[in-house]
């Protein structure tokens, strides 16, 4: 008869903090009983982390917390760090406006939401807060501009009768009836594997709600094109629910009359990620009203997220800077003695320096410049992902009471007519309204963003004066200023926000088995190509690829503590989560103070 070493189990359990992939560590064999391990000395450790945007901002930074002997090397190759944050602070008369090139605010939402909200409670910068509250009119007003006229979306403040009468009255929302015949529809086919967002919703729906609403929508998320999104990748509940239930609409149903308003269906790696993060308080005293919060930002900008990072990173003498300093080239690097894995690592050949080689990696660039940054090694899946450019412009008038509306802003749909839209514009921010207590003197603040899928057969962009001419012919036409701002900003956003298309989760699979193979476990990947384009996503994809460097230790410290343990260890690439269909729950949710 074979006993466990539980003693022994028992301790390396402790010193994963229970995480669930290292409880899932299978054919434990042999008896062997073995002395408390001594604190496992992680110096050996010297990991490169490509890119300086806040994926690697983050994902150095959680290297730091759960490795804190390793050493750790960042690469960025501009001047910068924070990537697409970049908050500008601009001289207005006696005062000044924050400019967002970049993500504006932040949702608390859960899960991913809650990791950002614990990033911010771990740097002890909840004194810069700034929440825009669930009852405030940015969060009530929320608009899509079709076919010539705004229209306020149905939802908080809204009487049943204007709903009822917003929907019946306007040609948004035609074919918003077909919700009532859902539930009769077949369930798609067991072998289709994955399809568009419009698809899905042409299907399920109807096909004018997915031109009309919902690619508006995608515009404010992805600036993509409803028809090319993967439904399965970005609305992967709904995916899920027609599976399970057949109908989505059965699925909401059952849902809301179940009588648990605290029961949420989520992917189990979620579920588990909650019960452990809800262990800890999120909500200190300086948050409090974070419950409330529809989103929030910062006083000095989003960016202000990726300076506090940089400084933290900064004052720890473990961690090294390297800007300006592109990897040009990523190489796998063999063990020198044999089979022995634990001599292999990962070369980087940056444009210009010596070459350096690390025990791992963790690569935040995108997708296409790992592409071309491995050119040794067959990982055709990555230049796959398409990413499109964005111009965002931001415009300040000293005039407050410019608008005749007021909310979070609007979006503008594919169908809208070319006349009203010829600019090809993706949607309008009120900023003065959406972030208020970021300036310190009144007027009426607003972001244009134009672009997106419309400009992917572009082979020119415009520049920074026709950009700001084309954002005032908008306001103008939509909203009818005529005012000459008084601050203009306009900046091209190349190749910024990744397009996850039809099969993008099939791609990724592919990606992950083939870094499995050719980095066995040295070479691991975060950021929004392939997880989640978000902030509060690309914060989670560091945290979990940072999880998965650490639970590694827990697995090795099994093999050298308890003698004859033979472990199955799963080599991770930060994208073993598309190996297989995700396992979804029903869970309780915690409130989050």
């Amino acid at each position: 008869m074979r006993l466990y070493p539980e003693n022994a189990l028992e301790i390396l359990l402790r010193q994963c903090y229970l995480k669930p992939r290292c409880q899932a560590v299978s054919r434990l064999q042999y008896y062997s009983t073995a002395p408390r391990p001594e604190k496992r000395n992680d110096e050996a450790k010297d990991i490169a982390v490509l890119g300086g945007g806040i994926t690697g901002l983050a994902s150095a930074f959680y290297l730091t917390k759960e490795l804190p002997n390793a050493k750790v090397t960042l690469y960025e190759g501009s001047s910068r760090l924070g990537g697409w944050l970049h908050s500008k602070s601009i001289d207005v008369g006696n005062g000044s406006v924050v400019f967002e090139q970049g993500p504006r605010t932040l949702r608390p939402n859960m899960p991913n939401g809650f990791v950002t909200l614990d990033l911010i409670r771990q740097m002890k910068f909840e004194d810069q807060v700034l929440m825009t509250s669930k009852d405030s009119v940015a969060a009530k007003n929320r608009f899509i501009y079709y076919p010539d006229h705004l229209v306020r979306m149905p939802g908080p403040g809204s009487s049943l009768s204007g709903i009822v009468s917003t929907i019946l009255s306007e040609p948004l929302f035609k074919g918003l009836m077909s919700v009532v015949f859902e539930y009769g529809k077949p369930p798609r086919s067991a072998d289709l594997e994955d399809e568009s967002v419009g698809s899905f919703i042409a299907r399920r729906l109807d096909r004018t709600l997915a031109d009309n609403i919902v690619s508006a929508i995608l515009h404010g998320i992805y600036a993509g094109d409803v028809w090319q999104l993967s439904m399965k990748s970005i609305q992967p509940l709904p995916w899920y629910n027609e599976q399970k239930h057949g109908s989505i609409v059965d699925a909401a149903w059952k849902t809301y009359t179940d009588g648990q308003e605290s029961v949420r269906t989520m992917t189990l790696r979620d579920a588990r990620l909650m019960k452990k993060i809800t262990k800890t308080s999120l909500i200190t005293d300086k948050l409090k009203g974070m419950s409330g919060a529809s989103v929030y930002t910062f006083k000095k900008g989003i960016g202000e997220l990726a300076d506090r990072l940089e400084d933290n990173l900064r004052a720890n003498n473990n961690v090294t800077i390297l800007t300006n300093t592109k990897a040009d080239k990523v190489s796998y690097c063999p063990p020198r003695s044999g089979e022995n894995q634990a001599e292999a690592g990962v070369s980087i050949f940056p444009k210009e320096g010596p070459m350096a080689t690390h025990t791992h990696v963790i690569s935040t660039l995108s997708s296409k410049h790992l592409y071309a940054a491995t050119p040794t090694h067959n990982l055709s899946p990555l230049n796959e992902i398409h990413a499109i450019t964005v111009m965002v412009v931001n415009l300040y008038f000293s005039n407050p009471a410019l608008l005749s509306v007021h909310g979070f802003g609007y979006l503008i749909p594919r169908s809208i007519p070319f006349e009203q839209n010829p600019e090809r514009a993706l949607g309008v921010v009120f900023d003065s309204d959406a972030t208020i207590g970021q300036d310190s003197v009144p007027g009426t603040k607003l972001t244009v963003m134009l672009g997106g899928h419309w400009w992917d057969d572009w082979t020119s962009y415009p520049d920074e004066e026709q950009g700001a001419s084309m954002a005032k012919s908008i306001l103008r036409r939509h909203l009818g200023i005529t005012e000459e701002p008084e601050r203009v900003h306009a900046g091209l956003q190349r190749e910024c926000i990744p397009q996850y298309t039809v099969g993008h989760s099939k791609r990724m699979k592919a990606v992950h088995y083939k870094l499995q193979n050719q980095f066995h476990g040295r070479l691991r990947v975060a950021g929004n190509s392939y997880t989640g384009v978000g902030l509060n996503d690309c914060v989670r994809a560091a945290k979990d690829v940072v999880a998965g460097l650490s639970v590694d230790e827990c697995v090795r410290a099994a093999k050298d503590v308890v003698a004859g343990l033979s472990v199955d260890e799963e080599v991770r690439t930060g994208l073993e989560t598309f190996k297989e269909e995700e396992i979804w729950v029903r869970t309780k949710v915690r409130d989050r103070s």
